[in-house]
């Protein structure tokens, strides 16, 4: 039986009927129906054609014929456990730790960003020994109930209470808003020492610290580039304190930030680490994800007697399409795109900053951008109004003349 398309009214309502009132759909005033995705387009139900700035899956583009080819190739051949040997899984592995430096060897594959990011901090937690975790103020690394846990983007909206006692929330290293600002003579270490503070007091608490997470460009807590050096102090204190460091490549990896293919190598060559994790381009929208170690750390959880198993992670048609992926992204030279248009992208809107106040910052890599919108550029009072009224305007299509 083919699927029935129904009017979007009938859409909405069913949704309404059938569908969690907390899940949120993208403009919920006036949402918009997709029905179908080609490269950088999305299409409506009536031929309205949208260029797609919100996803952050279809990394190689929707519908890319390379990607959808290999996975009805596979799909046609088998889908099945995980348990079984097949050569899709170890070549995707093989091609994907040829990507990280050399002591990131260790793949455990899963089906979503937060099934990625709830496995680091088992994998951290098992390897130290210790429970108490370090994440970033504005952070969001899932869904699940531990993640919630580290992610104040999240746990904020519950209220006074919400935060665990075995969680440290240090500051989000933003030089544009945050304490330690553009004008400081060393953000990194001023930022680092307060993760450093931070350990100190959680061990005169008898804490003990097992990892520091962080989104290596933090996403939703603003298009935060932290500043050079960050990494490498804040692992210095981590490891020194018995801990691990966590880098969420979920939203940032494959090549999205131009000059190089994770976000963490923005840091520098001497910033390896312990653990990363990634998700959504991964599979250019098909569910599926990644968590990649050190062969110590794999070790340990081998030796923490629980065997570790998942159904579907790293299953054929999976390996496939993220093998397929890998092709995209390197026949295609989409890293190298990636910077030009990013550079170009930004050259732009840096031209619109002299000519309008509202904004008061451009900061980015790649196609990773944000622009900070202000009422006050001294005082930087954020324009969250203006704001919300641009996400509804960008929907629009306008002739040049109405723009």
């Amino acid at each position: 039986m083919a699927t029935q398309l129904f009017d979007k009214e009938t859409t909405i309502e069913l949704r309404k009927k059938h569908i969690g009132p907390s899940c949120a759909v993208f403009f919920a005033k006036d949402p918009i129906k997709i029905i179908r995705g080609q490269g950088q387009f999305l299409y409506d139900e009536k031929g309205e054609r949208y260029l797609d700035c919100i996803n952050n899956v279809a990394h190689v583009g929707h519908c890319h014929p390379h990607v959808v080819q290999a996975a009805i190739k596979q799909m046609e051949l088998l889908n099945t456990n995980s348990r079984f040997l097949h050569d899709n899984l170890v070549q995707y592995a093989q091609r994907l730790t040829a990507t990280l430096p050399e002591k990131l060897s260790v793949c455990y594959f899963v089906n979503s960003g937060s099934e990625a990011n709830d496995l680091a901090l088992r994998l951290a937690r098992h390897h130290t020994g210790h429970q108490d975790i370090i994440t970033l103020d504005n952070a969001y690394h899932g869904h699940v109930t531990s993640l919630i846990d580290v992610s104040p983007y999240k746990f904020h909206e519950l209220g006074v209470g919400a935060k665990k006692d075995f969680i440290h929330v240090a500051s989000a290293p933003d030089v544009y808003r945050g304490k330690f600002r553009e004008d400081h003579p060393d953000p990194a270490s001023a930022y680092a020492d307060e993760v450093k503070e931070i350990i100190e007091q959680a061990q005169r608490k008898g804490r003990q610290i097992a990892a520091f997470i962080a989104e290596s460009l933090q996403s939703c807590g603003g298009q935060v580039l932290p500043p050079p050096g960050y990494f490498q102090k804040v692992a210095q204190h981590v490891r020194g304190a018995g801990g691990v460091f966590i880098a969420d490549e979920v939203q940032v990896g494959f090549g999205r930030v131009g000059k190089h293919f994770w976000a963490f190598q923005l840091q520098g060559e001497d910033f390896v680490p312990d653990i990363v994790t990634m998700g959504k381009p991964i599979g250019n929208g098909h569910p599926m994800s990644c968590v990649v170690t050190t062969k110590d750390i794999a070790d340990s959880f081998l030796n923490s007697g629980m065997e570790y198993f998942n159904t579907f992670g790293g299953n054929p048609v999976s390996c496939a399409i993220g093998l397929a992926v890998l092709d995209v992204i390197e026949n295609q030279a989409l890293q190298r795109h990636a910077a030009q248009v990013g550079d170009y992208l930004i050259a732009l809107l840096n031209e619109l900053k002299e000519k309008h106040p509202l904004i008061g910052d451009i900061r980015g890599t790649g196609l990773f951008v944000g622009v900070d919108m202000v009422k006050d550029r001294l005082k930087r009072t954020p324009a969250t109004a203006e704001a919300q009224f641009m996400i509804y305007r960008s929907r629009q299509r306008d002739s040049p003349s109405d723009a």
